[in-house]
């Protein structure tokens, strides 16, 4: 298999690492958001793998391999462990903007991070960086949209998850020979943060009966008063 088809092969995972952000910005259930960070941390790893194949580097595809065992399915599996159904099976995720509006806003983002990294890469610049910079900017940027609009704890933590994905996404391309021990740093550090997380959205349910971040706010101004 030829540079430019294995290029092209990004690409085209790359788009498909886009659109699975744009649905977790549109998804309104916390079981949809996290397939979508299921399918989006897969094609994060394809992306890593192709760009083990293009550079021969086994530290890549160590990375990629690494990659789907830690995102798609360990921490999936124990954010649905720790938090219980009872959080998951939620039918709706109150978020202070509407998905409509979000979407647009979605766009708008996209489009500056398209900006940002066409001011960032010069001519010389490799496709796959111009490839993979912006789109790793545009999530790393809609996970932080996420983390502000979404009201549940759980949405806000796979939007934390989601900017890390979009880091790691840019990373690959720009620095792909980072040593090994500082990719699995990262996978650990990411792994603690989910459980941490996880962790506390589930003491917050057995206290309160809910991890609505708006209606936590309004309780504690209802206990002042």
């Amino acid at each position: 298999m030829t540079t430019a088809t294995l290029t092209q092969l990004n690409a085209l995972t790359g788009g498909l690492f886009l659109l699975c952000t744009f649905g977790i910005v549109a998804m309104r259930q916390v079981l949809g958001i996290l397939k979508m960070f299921i399918l989006q941390s897969i094609f994060l790893s394809i992306s890593a793998f192709l760009l083990g194949y293009i550079h021969m580097s086994i530290h890549l595809f160590a990375v990629a391999a690494l990659t789907l065992m830690v995102k798609p399915l360990l921490i999936p599996y124990l954010l649905k462990r720790m938090v219980g159904n009872e959080v998951t099976a939620r039918r709706e995720i109150s978020q202070l903007v509407d998905i409509p509006s979000s979407l647009l806003i979605a766009v708008l983002l996209t489009i500056l991070s398209y900006f940002i990294a066409n001011h960032l890469l010069s001519n010389t610049t490799p496709i796959i960086s111009k490839v993979n910079l912006p789109i790793g900017l545009a999530c790393l940027l809609l996970g932080a949209y996420t983390i502000i609009v979404r009201q549940e704890a759980v949405a806000q933590t796979i939007g934390i998850l989601t900017m890390e994905n979009g880091a790691f996404f840019a990373g690959v391309s720009i620095a792909p020979d980072l040593p090994l021990i500082a990719e699995v740093a990262a996978a650990f550090d990411v792994l603690i943060i989910a459980i941490v997380m996880g962790l506390l959205a589930r003491k917050i349910y057995e206290k309160v009966g809910i991890t609505t971040v708006g209606e936590m706010n309004h309780l504690r101004e209802v206990e002042k008063l």
